[in-house]
């Protein structure tokens, strides 16, 4: 049997982590793993364009049916989309959903880009699913502990004491979606049964096409040609492991995530399913409103898409920001729900795999991308040509 009809994105990722389970400890074996596990999900994404994994069977999913049956996209815009990129120089992944009209417009929409935070929204929306089911309460209580450390930003971490950091499930979420925290992040995946459990969720949502992969520790260890061990998760621990390793080993870890990334996920698939929750086809109303309020505050980014927003707009988004190689960053990029002063709604994504560009310059491209949406919404309005501030 091929990986596309014996085993579901679930069972993938089962089988993947059980392997670095078995792998830990044994450096060498490190990167051999992540190219095999990446080779096997990779499968799945040169499959996943026609057909779409639902509980082991093939099928196309109801936001790829809108798809196929939505408008064209503006010649305008898409025409402003092509310039932009091509001007910018480097690959990039652009989706614009109209999310009332339903048609797309992009640049190189259809390819799995890493996600890096970016799924960390995906992680919220299954939490919050499994909230509307009655199945997770928001307000319970839970205590972290020195295994839920993760790496690089976790700011709760540091309240992790003797005993524990005893919190709710709605703070790690506010941490999650708000600031970015990769350890509230892992643990709220925990609560849903760890990355299978959270695929699970997202697969009975109807989106297939969206995945987290991995926690967030495990991914960043991977990416960096390591296997997680709980003592990274301490000081500068993770830093130093990677810098012990050697180059070889760390640039061949690096282009397997880069060719077959666990977390990817295509810029017209996450603007399908922003889509979808802008319309509140997945949660329910006031759970709808929890996480584009959750959205709203985030703090990240505000010179990315946010940066580039005219008077009277405003954005619900989320972030994603990889690691920095050999002069490149890995995993740039922005997603969110764009409203404009009528409240009509525009899903965006803007992706960058791979980008040895100045940071003015990423973020100059992200707010042309915002503006191109906004140009679209005045020519729709016939409304005058208002500008954001520089």
């Amino acid at each position: 049997m091929t990986p596309t009809t014996a085993m579901t994105t679930a069972e993938l990722n089962e089988v993947f982590l059980k392997g670095l389970r078995h792998l830990k400890g044994r450096r060498g074996l490190a990167v051999g793993a992540l190219v095999a596990a990446a080779a096997l999900v990779g499968g799945l994404a040169s499959a996943d364009r026609a057909t779409r994994l639902t509980s082991g069977v093939l099928t196309q999913t109801r936001f790829e049916i809108l798809r196929t049956k939505a408008p064209p996209a503006p010649a305008a815009l898409q025409a402003q989309l092509d310039d932009l990129a091509a001007a910018y120089g480097e690959p990039v992944g652009v989706a614009v959903t109209d999310v009332t009209r339903g048609w797309t417009a992009g640049v190189d929409q259809d390819r799995p880009y890493p996600q890096q935070s970016v799924s960390k929204l995906w992680v919220a929306i299954a939490l919050m699913r499994a909230a509307d089911q009655g199945r997770i309460d928001p307000e319970g209580a839970v205590t972290l502990t020195e295994s839920d450390r993760s790496v690089f930003f976790q700011p709760v971490a540091y309240r992790i004491g003797p005993d524990g950091y005893q919190t709710r499930i709605s703070e790690l979420l506010h941490r999650a979606l708000v600031e970015s925290d990769n350890a509230a992040n892992d643990r709220l995946m925990r609560e849903l049964g760890g990355p299978e459990g959270v695929a699970a969720e997202l697969r009975e949502m109807g989106l297939t096409s969206v995945r987290v992969g991995a926690y967030e520790r495990d991914l960043q260890a991977l990416t960096a040609g390591l296997v997680w061990q709980p003592d990274y998760g301490i000081g500068w621990n993770f830093q130093a492991a990677r810098a012990a390793l050697p180059m070889a080993e760390r640039e061949a870890a690096m282009a397997a995530y880069l060719d077959h990334p666990l977390d990817g996920t295509a810029p017209a698939a996450i603007t399908a399913a922003l889509a979808g929750l802008a319309r509140g086809e997945l949660l329910s109303e006031a759970s709808t409103a929890r996480l584009t309020g959750l959205m709203q505050a985030a703090r990240t980014g505000p010179r990315r898409l946010k940066g580039g927003l005219p008077d009277g707009w405003s954005i619900a988004h989320k972030t994603g920001t990889g690691q920095d190689f050999q002069g490149y960053s890995v995993g740039i990029n922005d997603v969110g729900l764009l409203t404009a002063p009528d409240g009509h709604i525009y899903a965006v994504a803007v992706m960058m795999r791979r980008t040895r560009k100045p940071v003015p310059e990423r973020l100059a491209f992200m707010q042309s991308v915002t503006r191109a949406v906004a140009d679209q919404w005045r020519a729709d309005a016939g409304t005058p040509d208002v500008r954001a501030a520089d």
